[in-house]
C-alpha cells in the first residue's frame, strides 16, 4: 500500500450529496480490468457522453482539477454497494484523500486498505475550502498533513481533523491490517505463551 505523509495538491469540488459507489465505478468495468487499470472510468457517468467523448462541463475534465488528487464532497461519499473498486478506481486515477462531512461506512474502511485518506470535516468548513479553491481558479493548492492531521487552504487557514491512530499509522507506514499484525508477531506469541500457561485447556488438541 502507498504511504500517505504529506500532500500539496489541486482540490477538485464535487459537491454532490449521495454520490455512490456505482457512480464512482460501474459495476461492468470490474469484469475484465484489474485495479491500476479503472482510472479511466471513475466517474465515467459523468466525465464522458454517450459516444464516448468529454463531458466538458464535468469537473475533472477541466484545467487544472484533471489534475486533482484530492476531492471535495458533500455529505454520504461512497455510499450503496460495498464495492472496494470504487476505492481502486479513484487511487487509479490518481486520488489520493477525499474531504467530506460523512462517507459511506464501507467505502471509509476500503480507503485505509488502499492508501487513500478520507477525511471527515463539517459541510460548511468544506464549502470554504470550495470558495477558496475556485477563487483561485483552481490553481490554490490544499495542503494535507497526516502526522500532524490539519489541512490548510490556499489562504494558509489551518483545519485540523481527527483519525483513528491505528489507521493513520497504517497510512503514515503503508501498511495493511494484515502486515501491521504481522508486524506485531512477537507481542501476539508473548501473549499466546502467557494466555497458554493461564489457561491451558483452551489449547488442547484431540
Amino acid at each position: 500500500m502507498d504511504k500517505f505523509n504529506k500532500l500539496a495538491a489541486i482540490a477538485a469540488p464535487i459537491m454532490r450529496q449521495n454520490i455512490d459507489t456505482d457512480m464512482v465505478i460501474r459495476i461492468e468495468r470490474l469484469r475484465d480490468l484489474p485495479p491500476e487499470k479503472l482510472g479511466p472510468y471513475a466517474f465515467e457517468s459523468w466525465r464522458y457522453k454517450p459516444d464516448g467523448s468529454e463531458a466538458p462541463e464535468f469537473v475533472l475534465n477541466r484545467p487544472p482539477y484533471r489534475d486533482a488528487r484530492i476531492i471535495l464532497a458533500a455529505d454520504n461519499f461512497g455510499c450503496g454497494s460495498s464495492r472496494e473498486a470504487a476505492v481502486w478506481s479513484l487511487h487509479a486515477f490518481g486520488i489520493r484523500s477525499v474531504i467530506a462531512p460523512s462517507f459511506g461506512p464501507i467505502f471509509y474502511n476500503n480507503c485505509f486498505q488502499n492508501g487513500v485518506l478520507p477525511i471527515t470535516l463539517p459541510l460548511e468548513t468544506i464549502e470554504e475550502m470550495v470558495a477558496e479553491v475556485e477563487a483561485s481558479q483552481g490553481t490554490g493548492k490544499l495542503a494535507i498533513d497526516l502526522e500532524a492531521c490539519t489541512v490548510t487552504t490556499p489562504s494558509g487557514k489551518v483545519t485540523s481533523f481527527k483519525i483513528d491512530p491505528l489507521r493513520r499509522e497504517a497510512l503514515l507506514s503503508g501498511l495493511d491490517q494484515i502486515e501491521q499484525t504481522r508486524g506485531r508477531e512477537k507481542e501476539l506469541a508473548t501473549f499466546e505463551a502467557k494466555d497458554r500457561q493461564q489457561f491451558p485447556w483452551l489449547y488442547q488438541t484431540a
